[in-house]
């Protein structure tokens, strides 16, 4: 018999994966954009706007480098001891590192010991961020009563981050008003700051949600399970049971990440260093196309229920190809008009593709391995393509500066793995591709 409670389970879940993801990803975009803006001139000796920029874009890089070893951890947490479990110690983790990070003392004051403390912390960060992603979006998707809406409801951990950015940007936006020594001296700290707030708020949430039901079916099949039939561990059972199924999972989300680090990091520098724009004309229209984004995802994940996950992923990621040609085209004439247009069209195709991608990745692997499975697909991906991805994008415009084909190339390339690497995973749910390639079935 069904309780009152139970029945607002669904309802209840969905909405503390969004607002757990909307903390985790606003901690993890306000590091984003003060890395732009901020990290490479306070915490790094070098005079250089170049080089100040590629090392702070390091220390980004690094969170995404820790986030596969965060999947692990809280991956084997989620399978063996429960969904819950691991999101409440993910949570705070993360807003504790966030609020330390604010109150780092600089470069100037400390000196070596100041990156060094912001990497140390970028770390953490990334380990947390590493376990919460597949979390949430799992205890949203396994509390659906209905198999069909799986997709949908985890759209809502989906949610969280255009919700995450949105927060992050008119947090900048608050202080971007202050003279550039109130900036540097103070006035970035604050966005770290708030989320001590925020951590509150998510918290009291996260603690009202009951466990996954499809986790408590996995612990009644173990504790019925014959004596001596022991699965593997999670992640060795990812890795070793079908390989060639995470690599396609890996590849899939590579859109998803890599690309949006692509539009809202990236971006931000080439339109402020290359483009010499303004930096609040910039974040006006990074924050518009958010908001565009935040619309964009529920409505992506209703059609794509309407016209299949498999087929819509297909044609998001080929739209995704050709979007960067317009979004340059856009960016370069420089008005808030044309910039809010050209990243918003580049964002229309990733949104929509981010909104759907995790139920479908989530629903290849069996329960017993799936946090692990999808966490691990997920941040592997992010540790490959997206802490890179600024990186690489950066040093492309110093190369061919006055020039954004090369750019607009890579995000095109970017697109297309993970175009074939959707195409090749819905062949292999189908079972139409080899062993390795097959979802096996859960016991």
């Amino acid at each position: 018999m069904h309780t009152a409670a139970s029945r607002h389970q669904p309802v209840r879940a969905s909405l503390a994966a969004f607002v757990g993801t909307m903390i985790e990803w606003y901690d993890f975009y306000i590091y984003a954009t003060a890395s732009a803006l901020v990290f490479g001139k306070l915490f790094f000796s070098t005079s250089s706007g170049f080089y100040g920029t590629l090392a702070s874009f390091g220390t980004f890089a690094v969170g995404f480098m820790a986030r596969p070893l965060g999947g692990a951890i809280f991956g084997s947490i989620g399978d063996r001891l429960g969904r819950k479990k691991s999101l409440v110690i993910t949570l705070l983790m993360m807003g504790s590192v966030t609020v330390l990070i604010g109150l780092l003392p600089t470069y100037a004051s400390i000196g070596i010991w100041a990156p060094i403390a912001l990497v140390a912390l970028r770390f953490v960060q990334g380990i947390a961020v590493g376990g919460e992603w597949g979390g949430a979006v799992l205890m949203a998707s396994e509390h659906s009563p209905d198999r069909s809406r799986r997709t949908f409801l985890a759209s809502f951990a989906q949610l969280g981050s255009p919700a995450g950015l949105i927060l992050a940007t008119l947090m900048f936006k608050l202080i971007g008003g202050l003279d550039n020594a109130d900036f540097l001296d103070w006035g970035w700290r604050v966005p770290f700051l708030m989320s001590a707030l925020l951590l509150v708020v998510g918290f009291a949430i996260r603690l009202s949600v009951q466990e996954s039901p499809d986790f408590l079916a996995e612990q009644q099949r173990r504790a019925s399970a014959p004596t001596g039939n022991v699965d593997c561990a999670p992640l060795a059972e990812v890795f070793g049971g079908a390989p060639g199924l995470l690599v396609l999972a890996i590849g899939a989300n590579v859109l998803g990440i890599a690309g949006f680090y692509f539009t809202n990091t990236f971006m931000l520098v080439y339109t402020t260093q290359y483009l010499h724009l303004d930096r609040g004309l910039v974040l006006n229209g990074l924050l518009a196309v958010s908001v565009m984004q935040f619309f964009i995802t529920p409505a992506a994940a209703y059609l794509a229920r309407i016209v299949g996950n498999h087929r819509f992923l297909v044609a998001m990621s080929a739209l995704s190809v050709v979007s960067p040609y317009a979004m340059f085209w856009l960016v370069d004439l420089g008005s808030l008009t044309s910039v809010t247009a050209g990243v918003a069209i580049a964002i229309l195709f990733i949104g929509a593709y981010y909104a759907v991608i995790a139920g479908f990745v989530s629903e290849a692997f069996p329960t017993r391995i799936r946090y692990t499975g999808i966490s691990m697909a997920y941040q592997v991906s992010g540790a490959l393509f997206g802490g890179f991805t600024p990186l690489l994008g950066t040093v492309l415009a110093e190369k061919f500066q006055g020039q954004w084909w090369p750019l607009a190339l890579l995000f095109s390339g970017i697109s297309l793995l993970s175009m074939l690497c959707v195409t090749l995973l819905g062949q292999a749910r189908s079972g139409l591709l080899p062993q390795p390639l097959r979802v096996r079935e859960g016991r």
